[in-house]
């Protein structure tokens, strides 16, 4: 072999461990859009209600427009990718998401109350445009089998977090010093320049704007991000096993997955309205309710590793559980936060304030839930759903979690009930799920094994 074979070889190697410049045009094009998201998600519920500033709302209203919200953003990725994919091409949809954001974040800097509704419609567009499809760029950005797409995601999922994180506490600063509106303001700003970073780097994520060759993995990875979740590989040998099953017993065990779904987020996404009504109102600090919603992405971005870790020592011991197992012990860990949060309104006598540390506490619990729940979900569709009936269980999936969204207006009853006695219910509910979960731990394993 010549010199020159020898070093292009070589070189060739190099860039096979590196990831590409793309990733990280991605990862801070994906950061400043999710700071533009949360920044709406963060203060939205106590806008709306300020008398002042916003429309005088009632917390109930607040919480119920909030939930057709929610299901309308988890469900509106179906579309955008299904677009994407036939016509539009990613980067160009990744763009025109973008300008919906802008437009539907400068909307909400105006106070009228049918241009705030009309705001929210253009983020709803914007999202089903912008999350699946940039995340279908990371994972394009790779050959298939590569041993780097599980890391690039996982680079991906961090810059989310560091948006997430990064928007209540600007948002808090605005609120406190500006006002609302320029605060909205401010999450425009952040789609103009996660846009421009796009649109400047272009040619490093031109490679990517194609088809995948994989179509039933890359959903997977699309997918799994689009509701800020980090993908896992998928192993030739479990789906050698898995093509054992007959499809109506995976199909099966899948609808039981997606009932633990549907529960989960209407519990989990109480965070932009009841857990930040408890913050505003009922937790002894300084600062509003706006500022809690950068507690849950601060818990992720300190957690996800040492997890990762944890989880890759038991599997050398051989004892990392299934991921059903996984799933039951985080539906746990979800329940037991919200009854955390029980005990704290039981100390504040469910009308007065206690110390932050109990809603930081909760939060802690609750996104260890998150974490050994959520991942596991889309990647446990896409190993286990029957080939032909693939794309529809993904949709199956993203039809749950729209459900569980929607049904985040079990919140109107915050007034109704007594704080800790909301929290019961919401912790009993998750911690029954987990117990019906259990209780199918043997036969989900006969009917997905090796997952």
């Amino acid at each position: 072999m010549s010199a020159t074979a020898i070093a292009g070889t070589a070189a060739g190697a190099h860039a096979a461990d590196k990831h590409p410049r793309g990733l990280y045009v991605l990862f801070f094009t994906e950061m400043w859009e999710r700071f533009s998201f949360y920044t709406v998600g963060g203060m939205w519920a106590l806008y709306v209600q300020n008398s002042e500033q916003g429309f005088g709302w009632t917390q109930d209203r607040a919480t119920s427009v909030w939930a057709y919200y929610l299901m309308f953003v988890y469900a509106s990725p179906l579309i955008g990718g299904f677009i994407a994919d036939r016509k539009l091409g990613y980067r160009r949809s990744v763009m025109l998401g973008g300008f919906f954001f802008m437009v539907g974040h400068a909307l909400l800097a105006v106070r009228s109350e049918p241009i705030m509704l009309a705001a929210l419609a253009c983020l709803v567009i914007g999202n089903g445009f912008f999350k699946p499809n940039v995340s279908t760029l990371v994972g394009n950005l790779y050959p298939e089998g590569s041993h780097l797409k599980d890391r690039a995601y996982n680079i991906f999922y961090m810059g989310i977090n560091v948006g997430a994180f990064l928007a209540p506490l600007v948002a808090e600063f605005m609120v406190q010093n500006f006002g609302f509106h320029p605060a909205f303001a401010m999450g425009a700003l952040g789609m103009l320049i996660s846009v421009s970073i796009l649109w400047r780097f272009k040619a490093d994520v031109a490679i990517a704007d194609r088809p995948s060759k994989a179509p039933a993995q890359a959903s997977a990875s699309t997918a799994a991000v689009a509701v800020d979740l980090p993908p896992k590989g998928v192993s030739r040998q479990r789906e050698n096993l898995i093509d054992a099953i007959p499809d109506w017993k995976r199909v099966a065990a899948l609808i039981v997955i997606f009932l633990i779904v549907i529960v989960f987020w209407m519990v989990f996404h109480q965070n932009q309205t009841t857990l930040t009504y408890w913050a505003n109102d009922n937790t002894d600090w300084n600062v509003t309710g706006i500022i809690s919603n950068a507690i849950n992405p601060a818990w992720v971005i300190i957690l996800t590793f040492p997890l990762v870790w944890f989880w890759k020592r038991l599997d050398e011991k051989g004892l990392e559980p299934s991921t059903p197992a996984k799933m039951a012990i985080g539906m746990c860990l979800t329940g037991l936060s919200f009854f955390i949060m029980y005990f704290a309104g039981k100390a504040g006598g469910d009308t007065g304030k206690v110390s932050p540390w109990w809603l930081i506490g909760a939060y802690a619990v609750l996104t260890l839930g998150e974490l050994m729940l959520s991942p596991m979900g889309l990647s446990l569709v896409s190993k286990v759903a029957p080939l032909r009936w693939r794309g529809l269980l993904m949709g199956g999936w993203f039809g749950a979690t729209a459900i569980g969204n929607k049904l985040t207006a079990i919140g109107v009853f915050w007034d109704d009930w007594l704080h800790s006695t909301f929290f019961a219910v919401l912790g009993g509910m998750a911690l029954f799920m987990a117990v019906v979960l259990t209780l199918l731990l043997k036969p989900l394993k006969k009917a997905m094994p090796g997952v």
